[in-house]
């Protein structure tokens, strides 16, 4: 990085917040109180993200009498669910091209049951006024070097030979008209499977509507032990107990009580940026009219995106795997990598030169060798978990939901019966191994982006193998 450009981009951090910008806000809710004791329920839902508020909620939409306990280690949404972008995608595979790398005979189904999801969830902001800036403002993702371009064409004209309708190519000129960068080369446009909201008013609003339709939650209070009982399963908290007939896990990058789904995921620690409020000039130097999400294409990609007070919010690019996998609050700020977001972001909008970040943070996502979700039972169907979205859990985790309940039902449903329900990523290895490799990945990955894609023998290997590494 030039002298000039490290000035500029530390300037830009003086005042910037180490907080997440959607946590900073005055509608946060207060904590409910611990479990102390012992609770009898139907369903026990571990994990008060967006996995387990959803399927709290699904639950009682699917029998309002059920009797529904939700605990949470912390606070709603302090996690994952409080820390991320904004993306609520409506793939369940982490993209297109993945899906038809890993289920080619059945993304037709997987496309269908995701555009229903982000419908689902659409319909029940409004059915339930979640107040979470719920925006269909569709996404762009965008090529910032020659070589994506012909990715991003390859990926338009494979979903489109799949029945995918309303992607558009943009050439320079499109793209920039809509999000002016110079280093925008082109885009593939969705503008109708993504939306953008507020992700931890989502998670509040969702607590807000669990709770007036019954389930009884408890916060600072984390699931310790599971056990088996004549009529179900018990599970042990620090003040009590918690009896229930089925139990669904929805706690992702924190280590499941299920002990052998451990070396599935590991932890990732992402990062991002928020400016302070564009002005009207701000604004219109970059455009940005119809308020789009947007990737860009390299193998260490970043994702922008504006938020309902005009900031951008900037993230992505570096990918933090700690030894061992442990679970570090040390690691939730990283004054290295917000340097080199702020300087990428000024390389990207050189036109918003002078403007500060008020917020930075990071946080651990669930990631999995295949990069979206896998699902499974234990303690003989009495148990369920989903875990593993790597990133796209906003709008994944209510399909997982969904999978959970159907799983503790016994059903067979056209969730339950897809491949990518019925089988499990590649497990990581344990140490050193697992450490060796994620690393000698980051290195190529950004060799890769280096050397205009082209992958070398270990990405390759890993693409047979159906490995991969991401955030």
């Amino acid at each position: 990085m030039a002298p000039s450009a490290m000035r500029t981009a530390a300037a830009s951090l003086s005042d910037a917040q180490p907080l997440s910008y959607w946590l900073d806000d005055p509608g946060r809710p207060g904590a409910l109180p611990a479990l102390t004791g012992d609770e009898r329920c139907d369903l026990l839902v571990i994990g008060g993200g967006y996995s387990g508020l959803w399927t709290a909620l699904l639950a009682k939409e699917r029998d309002p009498d059920r009797e529904v306990v939700l605990i949470e280690g912390r606070e709603a949404g302090w996690a994952a669910s409080g820390r991320n972008g904004g993306f609520c995608a409506a793939s369940l595979t982490h993209g297109f091209s993945n899906g038809l790398a890993r289920w080619p005979g059945e993304l037709a189904t997987l496309e269908e049951l995701g555009a229903r999801n982000l419908d689902a969830i659409e319909a029940a902001v409004a059915r339930y006024s979640l107040d979470c800036d719920f925006e269909r403002s569709g996404e762009i993702d965008v090529a910032t070097e020659p070589y994506q371009l012909a990715d991003l064409r390859e990926t338009y004209e494979a979903a489109v030979t799949s029945g995918a309708t309303g992607l558009e190519l943009l050439d320079r000129d499109a793209v920039r008209a809509e999000v002016d960068s110079p280093t925008f080369l082109g885009g593939l446009h969705d503008p109708h499977g993504v939306a953008m909201l507020h992700p931890a008013k989502l998670v509040w609003g969702l607590k807000r509507a669990v709770t007036a339709l019954g389930v009884r939650i408890y916060e600072n209070t984390r699931g310790l032990e599971l056990a088996r009982t004549a009529t179900g399963m018990a599970v042990r908290t620090p003040y009590g107990r918690v009896f229930a007939r089925r139990v669904a896990l929805g706690t992702n990058i924190f280590p499941s009580l299920v002990k052998r789904v451990r070396p599935y995921t590991v932890p990732v620690y992402d990062y991002a940026l928020t400016t302070e409020p564009l002005t009207d000039a701000q604004l219109a130097s970059v455009g940005w009219r119809n308020r789009q999400g947007l990737g860009d294409s390299a193998n260490r990609f970043h994702y922008f995106r504006i938020t309902a007070d005009h900031r951008i919010l900037w993230g992505g690019y570096d990918a933090i795997y700690p030894y061992g996998g442990r679970l570090d609050p040390a690691l939730d700020h990283r004054p290295e990598t917000y340097l080199t977001l702020a300087s990428h972001f000024f390389r990207c909008f050189p036109q918003l030169e002078g403007i500060r970040f008020s917020h930075a943070w990071g946080g651990a996502i669930d990631t999995c060798s295949r990069f979206s979700a896998f699902f499974g039972t234990a303690y003989d169907g009495r148990v369920a978990y989903a875990a593993g979205y790597t990133g796209l859990g906003v709008g994944a985790t209510r399909f997982g939901g969904e999978v959970m309940l159907d799983l503790l039902a016994g059903k067979r449903t056209v969730r339950t019966e897809l491949e990518m329900v019925r089988t499990k990523p590649l497990p990581f290895p344990p140490e050193p191994a697992a450490w060796a490799g994620i690393g000698l990945t980051k290195w190529s990955l950004a060799r890769a982006d280096a050397h205009g894609g082209r992958r070398n023998v270990w990405l390759r290997t890993m693409d047979r193998l159906g490995l991969g590494f991401d955030s």
